[in-house]
């Protein structure tokens, strides 16, 4: 987010906060097969709703991580 938001020239406040939860999920389809699961839960004191909703979408479809494990990964970001 500090890089999108940086190359953006939005200001980010200094405490953004994330939490995560990550389980093994059963795979539809696949018996005795199982996945993984991640829900994020991301706030930034001060900063607009609807901006860091954007950012957060942004920052998704950018970062390594969520791009090495797009497609194998469910993935579930909130913004609160």
């Amino acid at each position: 987010m500090k890089a999108v938001a940086g190359s953006r020239k939005l200001s980010l406040p200094a405490d953004p906060s994330i939490t995560s939860e990550v389980a093994v999920i059963p795979m539809t389809g696949k018996a005795d097969a199982f996945g993984i699961s991640v829900a994020m839960k991301i706030s930034v004191a001060g900063m607009d709703h609807a901006a860091l909703e954007k950012l957060v979408a942004t920052a998704h479809e950018v970062c390594s991580y969520a791009n090495a494990a797009r497609g194998n990964i469910d993935v579930n970001l909130t913004v609160v």
